[in-house]
């Protein structure tokens, strides 16, 4: 687990699993969950459905936005593998500007007085960003693994613990970053528990 160099990546058996496991991987790619989180915890804290949905919008620009808009331009111009930063030595730059972009809206979302609910998720994901830089350094931790942990975390903390019946999910998206190589079973496993702690503590408590 040293600081060197990434192994040479082992090709993908194909088979009939191997297309929903990239479907898996997709539809649950951290930008996606957490852009959709942010939408539902601010609809659901903020009086009227339309300022609901403002506040939720503005905080995906800059939690999810503009950090994606980072990587697709790396990507473009062949700096990254591809939008998943496969690679743990091309990492640290795009969650580093994640960070600074969670920063610059939280503040903003502050000034501007935004909900608590969606000022404390803010906070556990600039938490969850700088455990993730700081692990990124030596470790390939899935961060697949830990915003989906944190969601079904904040969700059953918003909406009721009727959202916990959707763990098993949690192994779902696992399965699917073992499956395209992409991670080991430990790296699965610390991210799932690393982003169901952030979640439970950072939003628990801000909330």
């Amino acid at each position: 687990m040293g600081g060197g160099a990434e192994p040479r990546p082992v090709a993908v058996r194909p088979g009939p699993g191997l297309r929903i496991a990239r479907l898996v991987t997709e539809l649950t790619a951290p930008a996606v969950l957490v852009s959709l989180l942010m939408i539902a915890v601010s609809w659901h804290s903020s009086p009227g459905g339309g300022r609901g949905l403002a506040w939720g919008l503005l905080a995906t620009l800059f939690v999810t936005g503009i950090p994606f808009a980072y990587i697709l331009g790396g990507v473009r111009r062949g700096r990254f593998t591809d939008h998943h930063i496969g690679r743990r030595e091309q990492r640290r730059v795009p969650l580093l500007v994640g960070l600074g972009s969670v920063t610059a809206g939280l503040a903003l979302l502050t000034v501007l007085g935004a909900p608590r609910p969606l000022l404390a998720l803010a906070v556990a994901g600039l938490v969850g960003l700088v455990v993730a830089v700081s692990v990124s350094h030596w470790w390939k931790m899935s961060i697949h693994s830990a915003v989906a942990a944190g969601t079904l975390v904040i969700l059953a903390m918003t909406f009721g613990r009727g959202f916990l019946v959707a763990a098993p999910l949690l192994a779902v998206v696992g399965w699917s970053r073992v499956r395209l190589r992409d991670h080991t079973v430990p790296q699965v496993l610390a991210g799932g528990v690393v982003g169901a702690l952030i979640a439970a503590l950072a939003f628990g408590l801000l909330r």
